[in-house]
C-alpha cells in the first residue's frame, strides 16, 4: 500500500482489507512518502501494518513497488492505494480468482467506482474505464495499478522500470503483453476510489502520463487537438445528459481541453528524451 497524506481514507481501507472472507494471510505493508496529516498515526493504531518510512520528495512509483514486492513473504502480491476501499468481503477472492483460472496469468486488476462526491467529468471516465460496458476493452490496451494484483514470479522476470515518474503501470504492463502474459479484469473486485483534479492538475497529470509514455516509445499516434476535444466534449455531454448532470457539462469541457494539452505537449516532451536516448 502506497501512502501519502490520505488520512481521511486510510483507515477504512485498512479495515475493509482485513475484514475480507479470506482464507489465506493477509500481510499488509505499507510504504509512506512523507505523510504530515495524521496517516502515520492511524496507520500505527491498526497494529496490522509493516509502516516503511522514505523520506519526502523522494517517492518514485517503480522503486516503492518493486521495494513492497521485496517486502513481502509471500508470493501473491497485492498493490492498493491507500484511498482505494474495497467494496464488500470478497474483494480480495475476486481479484484472485480470474489470475488462478488463466495460466498465462501476468497481472491482473479490480474495478473502480468513483465516491459519491466524484465530478460528472471524472465519473464518466469511471464508467469509461471501468463500467459493465466500459470502452476500456476494445482500447489497444488498459490498466490500472489502483487495486491490483500480480505474482513474485512475474515480477523477478519483469521488474517495474525506476526511471519512470508518471505511467509506470501502462509501461509495465505493456511489457507483460508482449511477453504473452494476460492482463485479466477482475469486474467482481471492487474499490471506491476517485479524485475531483482541478483543470491544472489535470493537464499535469496528462502531461506526466503522456511525457512518459512517449520517452517510453509507447505513446499512441497523436491526434487533432481541437478534433479530440470536441469529440471528448460531446461524449461528456451525452453522459450527462443520461445520468442527469448537465450542470457539470462546463467544467467538464474546461477539463478536456486540459487534458488534450496537458497530453500533446507531454508526448512532444517525451519525444525528445526518446530521441535523445536512441542517438
Amino acid at each position: 500500500m502506497r501512502s501519502f497524506n490520505e488520512a481521511w481514507a486510510i483507515g477504512d481501507t485498512i479495515r475493509e482489507l482485513f475484514a475480507q472472507d479470506f482464507d489465506g494471510e493477509i500481510e499488509l505493508i505499507v510504504i509512506d512518502s512523507g505523510s504530515s496529516d495524521g496517516s502515520i498515526g492511524i496507520i500505527k493504531e491498526t497494529g496490522r501494518a509493516k509502516l516503511i518510512q522514505i523520506p519526502l520528495g523522494t517517492y518514485v512509483p517503480g522503486v516503492v513497488l518493486n521495494q513492497g514486492a521485496r517486502e513481502a513473504k509471500h508470493d501473491w502480491i497485492v498493490y492498493l492505494n491507500a484511498d482505494a476501499t474495497p467494496v464488500g468481503k470478497n474483494w480480495l477472492t475476486s481479484l484472485i480468482q480470474p489470475c488462478l483460472a488463466d495460466p498465462k496469468f501476468g497481472a491482473g486488476f479490480s474495478r473502480q467506482i468513483p465516491r459519491p462526491d466524484c465530478k460528472a467529468v471524472f465519473a464518466h471516465d469511471y464508467d469509461r474505464c471501468f463500467g459493465p460496458e466500459r470502452e476500456s476493452k476494445n482500447w489497444d490496451h488498459f490498466f490500472s495499478m489502483v487495486s491490483s494484483i500480480t505474482h513474485r514470479s512475474v515480477l523477478d522476470e519483469h521488474p517495474f522500470r525506476e526511471d519512470l515518474q508518471y505511467a509506470e503501470d501502462d509501461e509495465w504492463t505493456r511489457r507483460l503483453a508482449a511477453a504473452g502474459f494476460s492482463i485479466p479484469y477482475a469486474i467482481d473486485s471492487v474499490v471506491t476510489h476517485s479524485h475531483n483534479y482541478t483543470v491544472s492538475q489535470s493537464y499535469k497529470r496528462l502531461f506526466g502520463d503522456a511525457k512518459a509514455m512517449s520517452a517510453a516509445g509507447t505513446a499512441p499516434p497523436e491526434k487533432n487537438l481541437v478534433l479530440g476535444w470536441l469529440a471528448d466534449s460531446l461524449r461528456d455531454a451525452k453522459w450527462c445528459l443520461k445520468n442527469h448532470r448537465l450542470g457539470g457539462l462546463p467544467f467538464a469541457t474546461a477539463v478536456r481541453l486540459a487534458q488534450r494539452l496537458g497530453r500533446r505537449d507531454g508526448n512532444r516532451a517525451g519525444r525528445q528524451v526518446f530521441q535523445r536516448s536512441q542517438s
